[in-house]
């Protein structure tokens, strides 16, 4: 019995945690729209989003659901933070937002994607 508890508590989990995150990622991009309004820092911003996208496909390939990209979303505002400062030379003062962003624009492309 404990055993059917802990199965179906996972497959509420799964579901309940990709909404949350797709909720994330979406805040993000409008973060990155709202900031990107700034011509200064709209093409700082669309670098930065590039480079983390780039290390998104890298990370998890072409091919993946979007339960895979949570799991790679886990600590993604440190590697992103780390992995502008160390491409671009820039210190990011929105790594979550761009971060969140780019997993926004990559999960459209998840095998189990549906908006």
């Amino acid at each position: 019995m404990a055993r059917r508890g802990l199965l179906h508590d996972a497959m509420i989990e799964g579901p309940v945690e990709i909404e949350l995150a797709r909720h994330q990622w979406a805040e993000g991009r409008r973060a990155l729209e709202r900031a990107g309004s700034d011509p200064a820092s709209a093409g700082r911003l669309a670098r930065q989003l590039e480079v983390v996208s780039a290390e998104i496909a890298r990370r998890i390939g072409q091919v993946f659901t979007l339960a895979e990209l949570v799991d790679l979303y886990g600590g993604a505002d440190r590697w992103a933070a780390g992995l502008i400062n160390d491409t671009l030379a820039e210190v990011p003062s929105q790594a979550s937002a761009v971060a969140d962003a780019a997993f926004d624009l990559y999960a459209r492309r998840a095998s189990d994607y549906a908006p």
